[in-house]
């Protein structure tokens, strides 16, 4: 086989016309997928051919397939779980970055990715208030990010105990104490287990999930040794903040590093109507969040900012005689996340900020958290519904009274297929969850999505009443 140039253009011209395809059906087509998995798998799993395959063929066969199996994330009536919706400019950039095919480790081999990342990161450093000069680090999303800044800080606070990981391992060093909020996401807990750390200690929570200051300080004071406070930047269920600078003030008077979990919720910092609620966000260590969510760019893309650069290259650097290391400028992209060779994810962001530019990002999120609020308000003018949260940001919790009648509303919701919202359970109570991430996401979007859970909840009260309803 030999590469030839019309093979790539018919089956990339058959790639796009797919894509238009689908990208224009979303507007109109039901949320969830048709067909499970099992169903598809017979399809997908057919004899391997013993021959080649046209490549346009090949396209036109996975398109076929996987369709009916394709849930409508970008939807602008798609609120599950915390998932972003994609900019034009971020998925045209996304082809490009795979056309291009850059291994994008090493600013000597990939000089052109490795300076549209760079320039990224500044961005999102200014953008966020954050340390100028801090390192920002491409990575496959929010869990590995928040490895990063993890490992960093595990690194630091152990090397100041006197204890070098690099070189003697975890084996007989001293216990780091990991402090976390009661509702601290779960991926902070896996992170603490790839990292050898262990379980957390927990901190109370207010109603909203904010971590106590008064609890921490307390623990604090229990404490000796190495430690790490974990902040959380945008509840999963309330979109709640944890009062960050006074947090942060607690930790480093203890000698912690603070890391921030800012998965959707750190983008908040660039709206100066919610920025207050992240007050003292730039006096942290590290921070963790992601562009697949809210800045809308394709998947997969997390990133994990550290302001000690030294700390972060020690933890994740290497040097062998046939790598090119950039050792007096701004750091090889391989030295600041646990890969070495990846794709070049911040080229999206790139696109996504260069296209959105200062104001387009500040009314983006703006315009997430408006959507939200449209959305809690209709919801709570709903007979029986309760919207449990203080809606500060993205996030709404609804029920519907006991759990089961909110687990029924639910799956009458996603049967219907107009709108896509998670269940989820919050409070010791079963929620519907909105979670407002995708920037397509218009009133019409609003209004039809409300009015799917009204019909959910009427269809409820015509098939059986629950016990909430016989009461």
């Amino acid at each position: 086989m030999s590469a030839d140039p019309d093979d790539y253009r018919q089956a990339l011209e058959r790639a796009k016309a797919h894509a238009l395809d689908w990208l224009s059906s979303l507007p109109t087509r039901p949320v969830g997928p048709r067909v499970d998995a099992d169903t598809l798998a017979a399809g997908f799993a057919a004899p391997l051919p013993l021959q080649p395959t046209d490549p346009a063929e090949v396209i036109d066969e996975l398109a076929r397939l996987a369709e009916p199996g394709l849930m409508a994330m970008t939807s602008g009536r798609f609120f599950g779980w915390v998932i972003g919706g994609t900019l034009p400019a971020a998925l045209a950039a996304d082809w490009l970055v795979s056309a291009w095919d850059q291994n994008a480790g090493m600013r000597f081999a990939t000089p052109a990715t490795a300076a549209a990342e760079e320039a990224a990161g500044g961005w999102i450093l200014d953008l966020l208030g954050l340390p100028d000069g801090a390192d920002v680090g491409f990575t496959t999303g929010a869990t590995m990010a928040n490895f990063v800044g993890l490992a960093a800080g595990r690194d630091h606070v152990l090397g100041g105990a006197g204890w070098d990981v690099a070189i003697a391992g975890l084996a007989g060093a001293p216990r780091v104490a990991v402090y976390v909020g009661d509702e601290r996401h779960a991926v902070i807990d896996l992170a603490l287990r790839y990292l050898g750390l262990g379980a957390p200690i927990v901190v109370p929570a207010d109603d909203q999930g904010r971590m106590l200051p008064e609890a921490l300080a307390a623990v604090l004071n229990q404490g000796t040794g190495p430690a790490i406070v974990c902040l959380q930047a945008g509840n999963v269920h309330s979109g709640a903040f944890d009062p960050v600078g006074e947090l942060t003030d607690l930790a480093h008077q203890h000698g912690a590093w603070v890391h921030v979990d800012g998965a959707f919720g750190l983008w908040a910092a660039v709206s100066p109507r919610y920025r207050e609620q992240l007050a003292g966000l730039d006096t942290a260590d590290s921070w963790a969040t992601d562009a697949h969510k809210t800045l809308q760019v394709p998947y997969d893309c997390g990133m994990a900012i550290v302001a000690r650069p030294a700390e972060l290259r020690s933890t994740f650097g290497v040097h062998t005689s046939y790598l090119f290391a950039d050792e007096t400028g701004p750091g090889d992209p391989y030295e600041k996340v646990p890969e070495l060779s990846r794709r070049a994810r911040g080229v999206p962001v790139w696109a996504a900020l260069r296209s959105l530019g200062r104001s387009g990002t500040v009314m983006l999120v703006e315009r997430l958290a408006d959507h939200a609020r449209a959305i809690a308000d209709g919801l709570g003018r709903i007979t029986g519904a309760e919207v449990l949260n203080d809606v500060v940001f993205t996030q709404v919790c609804v029920s519907f009274g006991d759990d089961e009648r909110t687990r029924r509303v639910t799956e009458e919701l996603l049967k219907e297929g107009t709108a896509w919202m998670s269940g989820s359970r919050w409070q010791d109570r079963d929620v519907l969850r909105v979670s407002v991430s995708n920037w397509s996401t218009d009133a019409d979007d609003v209004a039809a999505s409300v009015a799917a859970v009204e019909r959910a909840c009427a269809a409820v009260a015509r098939n059986r009443p629950t016990e909430y309803e016989k009461a």
